[in-house]
């Protein structure tokens, strides 16, 4: 595989095509990102679950043997975060925040992340609106802002920064630190404010962790933060989004949802699996020279696991390419071992309670479009649609 390949137009708009070929291929494909810098990516099923708990990959950048700069590395005021980290600065730092996503913290959410729902529909342009516009998008960053103790009106144009952060142009490189610069600053604002101010959320929690526990460091205090909001956001608002449009293109699926017949939750695991918002795993470096497949990977050449491409192996999954909600969920679309995500209760929480309201109060419920004519994200980084018209 070149660079030309992985990186190119035809495979943004059709990943799964293209990621099919590749697939077939081989299990490891070496290439370029648009800045030049060497990448090995892994297709395959096997070898994705077994990369991302192999102990000769290191998430820490300062392994790598290139310079990392594309899409790879945040400004030294926002490096400091779990998806940069290896044990044990991993594990102190994800201990502080874990107990804020358990399962059940989580569930204690439910009637307040219901009564958004309630709001953002009945709120919401009738008889036709924008889904993404009127309910994916704006949930998730209520849900992560409130949890956080970020007020509304501090809330800044956090969808322009991330799809900076998330741009495949290259060169966009400039463009997403200047996102990040905006960011930082607005972090330490709020946390300076949360300080003066402490209130009963997580950020004031980690302010305490690092002003009377001594835990964090001021770099890790706001490059923390920083994860959890951006992270909390995004990769939610995509499997709001494609969990709708599955369905959309699907009416029996909603019918089965409205009676009960079909789980909202097993919908959400198919939509992980089928057309994942987080198409590559988190990038990692290698520790030593080794070998996957016929692929050699010199010590600190960078991985990418593709995600999206290993929920669709067909030597793991029976007919991978129909989207069929019955399956045993075994996708790798939050990861797998010491780095699984956080974040997963409350994204399928969230997109639990959107769909079984939508379904239940919108009978209607129809896209409003051609699916030819549904607009995706042109990116590696994210899967997700820029629109959702529907009828209801």
């Amino acid at each position: 595989m070149n660079g030309d390949n992985l990186f190119s137009e035809a495979l943004m708009a059709d990943p799964h095509k293209g990621y099919r070929k590749l697939r077939s291929a081989g299990p490891v494909h070496q290439g370029l990102t648009p800045d030049g810098e060497p990448v090995w990516v892994i297709t395959r099923y096997a070898e994705a679950r077994e990369a991302l708990t192999d102990p000769r990959f290191s998430l820490d950048k300062a392994n790598a043997r290139t310079s990392g700069e594309y899409q790879s590395s945040m400004p030294p005021e926002l490096d400091a975060h779990l998806l940069n980290m290896d044990a044990p600065d991993h594990t102190r730092l994800r201990s502080l925040v874990a107990k804020a996503f358990t399962p059940r913290r989580v569930e204690d959410l439910r009637p307040r992340i219901q009564h958004r729902v309630n709001k953002l529909i009945d709120s919401a342009p009738a008889p036709e609106a924008d889904l993404m516009a009127a309910l994916a998008e704006p949930l998730p960053m209520t849900v992560i802002c409130e949890l956080l103790g970020i007020p509304a009106a501090d809330r800044p144009n956090f969808r322009s920064w991330t799809n900076s952060l998330m741009s495949p142009r290259p060169g966009a490189a400039a463009e997403s630190r200047a996102a990040m610069r905006s960011m930082h600053q607005f972090l330490i604002d709020v946390l300076a404010r949360k300080r003066r101010h402490p209130t009963d959320d997580l950020l004031s929690a980690l302010l305490a962790s690092h002003d009377e526990h001594d835990q964090l460091t001021e770099a890790e205090l706001v490059s923390l933060s920083f994860l959890l909001l951006f992270a909390g956001y995004d990769n939610a608002v995509h499997l709001i989004g494609n969990a709708i449009a599955a369905l959309l293109l699907r009416p029996q699926h909603i019918t089965s949802l409205r009676t009960g017949e079909l789980s909202p939750r097993l919908v959400i695991e198919e939509t992980l699996r089928w057309n994942p918002p987080f198409p590559l795993g988190v990038r990692r470096f290698a520790l030593e020279n080794l070998t996957i497949g016929d692929a050699a990977i010199p010590a600190g050449g960078r991985i990418w696991v593709a995600l999206i491409s290993a929920n669709r192996d067909e030597a793991f999954f029976e007919n991978p390419d129909d989207f069929n909600p019955h399956r045993v969920p075994a996708h790798l679309s939050f990861g797998h071992g010491t780095h699984y995500c956080l974040g997963a209760p409350l994204a399928r929480l969230e997109a639990e309670i959107t769909l079984t309201t939508l379904v239940r109060r919108r009978t209607r419920l129809a896209l409003a479009t051609q699916p030819e004519e549904l607009m995706w994200w042109p990116s590696f980084h994210k899967r997700g649609l820029r629109s959702l018209p529907v009828r209801w």
